[in-house]
């Protein structure tokens, strides 16, 4: 949206050196930052560990505008500013937990053009207080990010549904800017299947994205999956893992806060160094637990998918899934925490036996969860008769429960379009479609149980067919170990 002329690639180079110290970029950074230089929408898919938040950063710093980055997690964004400043570069957070003395300066900074980098959650980017300032035409936006971009997916049509207003930003901040302004938006993520990079493109609204992808595949992370027949195997097939692995950094995965409340008070019990991590704790007690982790005061973390984005502890040598999470899309995003450094690193995922008759608990969880999101879809479809044709995403979410959500979810079937981040209109129902989509639990399952090579089968679900098909077996899996 700024008229900066063209900015030399030495210079890009000398601040590179300047501020993080290293003389090259590790391909393919420097493709993508070009691309944001050159203010072209932009789709990132780069394994964790990538250097994805580098990208965005640098050039958001060598521009005079403001680059607003939407993020999912306060401690992610907290990470990230922390490490920004201390680097001496304008950049603020702003999330409800601030004091309202750090909040006010925050939006002081804002209105006075003191940043180049804002991070936001999409439910703070669309609250009135900043969305009010963000439309002042004389603020400079040179973009929109969108980090851990797989979150719209995930969560868009369920506990997070702003996410999916986020495409209506570009057009409602340009109706403010001068004729021929430009707003390029860009998602980054290490985890997009073809199916999600559709719907990102569709709910971002991409214009003609450059799109950037590097397998996920990891040499040096090998995958293991062990069928478990009891809860108590469960429990033994855990300490058994962690009696292998004594004095090294890791995580325990779960998929609620009971159960990460439940294992880590045992684990504390037998001796173990560690602390419950999930939504439901306050942001002081989330930062202290990372700050422990972080400085090896803590061995481990029993944690739900609350934890792990943007949080870098490179000698992570192990991720345990005491129970698996539903999408294969959130199993690599986890695994993805071990072995940043690149030495050797373990993940092992514990799961009910295929039949699910001796140890039902897998099969009950993804259960509720399933029948959670169709409870929330018939809410959905009820209110289509109840509400105006047009309104205001603000109004239905006070007069009906989890209205936002509804709205949200008939977004994704095609039934609603956003007129601007706050104004729907309601679309006839769609003709049913004679596209299948895969069913995540289901591929997620076949993954867990199949004999392929995991590492194969994983770029198969990812979209890279060409390098499955040079990776027959990898070596570094338990499928492939027991076929030698």
């Amino acid at each position: 949206m700024t008229t900066d002329p063209p900015i030399a690639w030495e210079q890009v180079l000398h601040t590179f050196q300047q501020h993080w110290g290293y003389d090259q970029f590790r391909p393919p950074q420097g493709e993508i930052i070009q691309a944001l230089l050159a203010h072209r929408d932009v789709l990132v898919v780069l394994p964790t560990g990538g250097g994805k938040s580098l990208c965005f950063q640098l050039p958001a710093l060598l521009q005079s505008g403001l680059t607003l980055v939407v993020s999912p997690l306060l401690a992610l964004m907290e990470n990230q500013v922390q490490e920004l400043r201390e680097k001496h570069l304008p950049a603020a957070t702003l999330h409800s937990q601030m004091p309202p003395y750090q909040r006010r300066r925050i939006l002081q900074d804002l209105e006075q053009h003191r940043l180049r980098l804002l991070y936001l959650s999409p439910e703070t980017l669309l609250s009135p207080p900043v969305w009010e300032r963000l439309c002042d035409p004389s603020l400079p936006i040179n973009g929109l990010i969108l980090d851990e971009a797989h979150c719209l997916v995930q969560w868009g049509e369920t506990f997070r549904p702003a996410y999916r207003r986020l495409g209506a930003v570009r057009q409602a901040l340009l109706a403010s800017r001068p004729p021929g302004s430009t707003l390029p938006i860009a998602a980054f993520t290490a985890t997009a299947d073809p199916q999600a990079q559709r719907i990102l493109r569709e709910v971002l609204q991409l214009q003609a994205p450059q799109v950037v992808q590097i397998n996920p595949h990891r040499p040096n992370l090998h995958l293991a999956v062990k069928p478990v027949f009891s809860q108590g195997q469960r429990q033994r097939a855990m300490t058994q893992f962690l009696r292998q692995h004594p004095h090294q950094a890791g995580l325990i995965y779960v998929r609620t806060r009971q159960a990460s409340e439940t294992l880590a008070q045992g684990l504390k019990t037998q001796g173990y160094a560690t602390a419950p991590y999930h939504a439901g704790l306050t942001g002081q007690d989330r930062r202290r637990i990372e700050a422990a982790w972080m400085a090896d005061d803590l061995q481990l973390v029993v944690c739900t998918s609350a934890f792990g984005m943007g949080v870098n502890k490179p000698n992570t040598r192990w991720v345990l899934h005491y129970q698996t999470p539903c999408t294969i899309t959130e199993y690599v995003q986890e695994v993805g925490r071990a072995g940043r450094d690149g030495d050797a690193a373990m993940a092992l995922s514990l799961v009910s036996e295929p039949t699910g008759w001796l140890d039902s608990s897998d099969r009950q969880r993804a259960k509720f969860f399933a029948a959670q999101t169709q409870t929330l879809q018939q809410s959905a479809q009820r209110l289509v008769h109840q509400i105006p044709a047009q309104g205001d995403v603000r109004e239905i979410s006070d007069a009906f429960p989890h209205g936002a959500i509804a709205l949200s979810w008939l977004h994704s079937q095609g039934q609603l379009v956003w007129l601007d981040p706050f104004r729907y209109q309601l679309q006839p129902r769609p003709a049913s479609t004679a596209t299948v989509q895969t069913n995540p639990s289901q591929a997620m399952h076949q993954f867990l149980h199949g004999r392929q090579c995991r590492w194969q089968a994983l770029l198969m679900a990812f979209g890279f067919r060409t390098e499955a098909q040079r990776l027959p077996r990898c070596g570094h899996c338990d499928n492939c170990v027991k076929a030698r």
